[in-house]
């Protein structure tokens, strides 16, 4: 059974000190060109875009364990660590934080087309837009994003790390895609759901449950605008109870009609192609939505799609002080094993057995 999991991290204000960053640089290029060099470059991208993995090498890089900060910055140095590797080994990683994450196209052309794969390009590009637009609007959470990277192999393998933001509550929400695990973009697409914070109402266009919705909205943006309106006009005021999480402030008729003059004559195949459909946002789909379930007596699934371990400390103290010796010790021999990684196999394994040392294990 495949795992799926988003992380729940509380925000933290301040910046990752600069001697602390640039050892979690260090330290995530000596593991990860270790994860490499061992399993290869689809294993690399595999345990990035797993939330557990993920989770724990923030940890293991004294970044603070329950912070939302974790993303950004691991994120950000994972970047950096393998940016002038990015050629040789064919991984790739592009986008980042705010301003960062929207040049996250421009970025996979540009690695793509010195790659040789301009084909390859747009399809990642669609991708990127494709894993954005589903955890912001189709999963009407109550997160944003503002934190998106996209990393892709010249193999075609490729995974999304990205985190969304809940203003009233000043929680984070981090959301994984591994391309070899997901089998339908539009039901339970994801690597990954971690959290400590479960909601009661979230809207789920993903869940299988709304499957059903999914294809009606399909079959209902082909109709006429007037046809829909007329099934519309005589229920509207008698079909909503009070726990129902779409009331009729979310069947806005002029947004339908919006909806309706951008589709109609262009309409989509599948409900992936209505949520790539530009200008399509989440105010719309919950139109939408709201107008399937009237219609066709459907419901979208309103349930939310929802460990740790320590090496070197955090970086505010928990779960104890950063110890700046042993880290720098594991960076010097983790960057030994690097050095010697073409030995014979068996003094390779030596090395790495001298590594539960390193840790008090």
């Amino acid at each position: 059974m495949i795992s799926r999991s988003t992380v729940d991290l509380p925000l933290h204000g301040g910046k990752c000190p600069s001697w602390l960053f640039e050892r979690m640089v260090k330290l995530s290029k000596a593991i990860l060109l270790i994860v490499y060099q061992e399993f290869g470059k689809q294993e690399l991208i595999k345990r990035l875009t797993d939330p557990f993995w993920f989770q724990a090498l923030g940890c293991l890089l004294g970044f603070d364990w329950h912070s939302s900060g974790l993303t950004t910055t691991v994120g950000g140095a994972v970047k950096e660590a393998l940016k002038p590797y990015f050629k040789d080994l064919g991984v790739y990683i592009c986008g980042g934080k705010g301003k960062t994450a929207l040049k996250t196209p421009q970025e996979i052309i540009k690695w793509a087309e010195k790659e040789g794969l301009p084909h390859e390009a747009f399809k990642f590009v669609t991708l990127s837009r494709l894993t954005a637009r589903i955890d912001n609007n189709a999963i009407q959470d109550g997160f944003q994003l503002y934190f998106h990277l996209f990393i892709f192999s010249k193999d075609g393998v490729w995974g999304v790390i990205q985190q969304g933001m809940d203003e009233n509550t000043c929680y984070a929400r981090r959301y994984h895609w591994y391309s070899e695990k997901i089998i339908d973009f539009c039901e339970n697409p994801h690597t990954g759901i971690i959290s400590n914070i479960k909601k009661q109402e979230v809207l789920n266009l993903v869940d299988k449950e709304s499957v059903p919705v999914q294809k009606n909205m399909v079959s209902l943006v082909k109709e006429r605008f007037e046809l829909v309106l007329k099934e519309l006009s005589p229920k509207v005021h008698i079909i909503f109870k009070k726990d129902h999480a779409l009331t009729q402030r979310d069947l806005s008729l002029s947004s339908l009609r919006k909806i309706w003059e951008k589709i109609y004559e262009n309409p989509p195949s599948d409900f992936k192609d209505l949520i790539l459909t530009p200008g399509l946002g989440a105010k719309a789909l919950r139109a939408l939505t709201l107008a399937s379930e009237l219609i066709y007596n459907v419901q979208a699934s309103r349930r939310d799609p929802v460990v740790y371990s320590y090496a070197h400390g955090g970086k505010d103290g928990h779960p104890y002080k950063l110890n700046k010796r042993l880290y720098d010790h594991t960076i010097q021999e983790l960057e030994e094993i690097l050095r010697k990684i073409k030995i014979e196999e068996s003094e390779k394994v030596k090395l790495f057995k001298k590594l539960p040392k390193l840790f008090n294990i």
